[in-house]
C-alpha cells in the first residue's frame, strides 16, 4: 500500500504546536491593504490558534509533517 502524502498547501499555511493546536496567519493582509484602516491592519498582525472543530481536518491533511 502506498504512503499517505502531506497536503503541501496545508503545510505552507498551518503549523502545529507542541500541544497539538494549529496556528495560522490571519487573512486580509497580503494585498489591497491600502483601502483598509490602519487599526484593522494592526489587529491582523501575528498568528492565531485555529478553532478546535477544524483542528482534526488540518492534522489529518498534514500527516504529522509541520515544519
Amino acid at each position: 500500500m502506498t504512503k499517505q502524502k502531506t497536503h503541501k498547501s496545508t503545510k505552507k499555511r498551518f503549523r502545529l504546536t507542541a500541544t497539538g493546536k494549529v496556528k495560522h496567519r490571519k487573512c486580509g493582509t497580503s494585498h489591497l491593504a491600502i483601502s483598509k484602516p490602519a487599526k484593522k491592519i494592526r489587529k491582523l498582525r501575528g498568528t492565531r490558534v485555529l478553532e478546535p472543530t477544524l483542528t482534526r481536518a488540518i492534522t489529518d491533511a498534514l500527516h504529522g509533517n509541520s515544519y
